[in-house]
């Protein structure tokens, strides 16, 4: 790809294999992701979904292959600052408050003062957790866990934002809102990428990875996934494209 082509990519991931004590998790992944899109990865537990966003995000490192990231080869210290990261399981300090968990984790993205309030007060605000912030993390259900580690991802406003399993354990309103701020951030240019089990996030996606044993079984929208695969709905493609054992063109 040309220097050009390249700068309009967020994620570059070719050749990618990873596998743990002789197992293989992720074999031969192709993936392009442009900026501005939000791109949903969707498979069952275990397909390797975590682990390629774990190579994406620099947490992890192939075995062989190449992942650029912002135009950058991964891992890259440096990029953090520009990546936001929401893991499956909430990285929070039980003994803080919610406040000083958002003020910490905006520390170390170089927030401070008036800046930080203010970002500290809109992620707040979006996941609904105003009247919460002054309470102990460790008091707080699963749900609003997970609605405090979305805020902390958010707090920088990276450029790209990758987001593991973002809505498990969320009410239905409140993964509304949280979805149309993303296809709000998306718009603006963010780069989004997200893991999901749940269908009717990934029709909300602009492009669909539908991941399968370590494998990407089919890359496109999720209109075109279904058109192509003859059947009626993602669900429906997705154990379509399994049973049949291969890839989508």
């Amino acid at each position: 790809m040309s220097e050009a082509g390249s700068s309009l990519m967020a994620v570059e991931v070719s050749g990618i294999q990873r596998q743990f004590s002789g197992r293989i998790v992720l074999n031969d992944i192709a993936l392009s992701i442009p900026r501005g899109e939000l791109f949903g990865l969707l498979g069952p537990s275990g397909s390797g979904k975590t682990t390629l966003i774990k190579l994406i995000t620099g947490i992890d490192r192939a075995d062989s292959g190449s992942v650029r990231v912002l135009g950058q080869q991964m891992p890259q210290l440096a990029l953090l600052a520009r990546i936001g990261y929401m893991a499956q399981s909430d990285a929070l300090y039980n003994e803080l408050t919610g406040r000083q968990n958002l003020a910490f984790f905006g520390a170390m993205y170089g927030l401070k003062g008036q800046r930080l309030n203010d970002r500290i007060r809109a992620v707040a605000e979006l996941v609904d957790l105003e009247a919460d912030l002054s309470k102990q993390t460790g008091a707080y259900s699963g749900g609003m866990k997970r609605r405090l580690s979305l805020a902390i991802s958010l707090l920088h406003e990276p450029e790209l934002l990758v987001l593991d399993e973002p809505t498990v354990g969320i009410d239905p309103l409140l993964r509304q809102s949280i979805w149309r701020e993303l296809n709000a951030l998306s718009r603006q240019g963010v780069t989004i990428i997200l893991t999901t089990h749940v269908m009717d996030e990934a029709d909300k996606c602009d492009r669909l990875g539908l991941i399968r044993s370590g494998q990407l079984i089919a890359v496109d929208t999720p209109e075109a996934i279904v058109r192509k695969s003859g059947t009626a709905t993602i669900e429906d493609a997705f154990i379509a494209l399994g049973r049949e054992g291969g890839v989508l063109a």
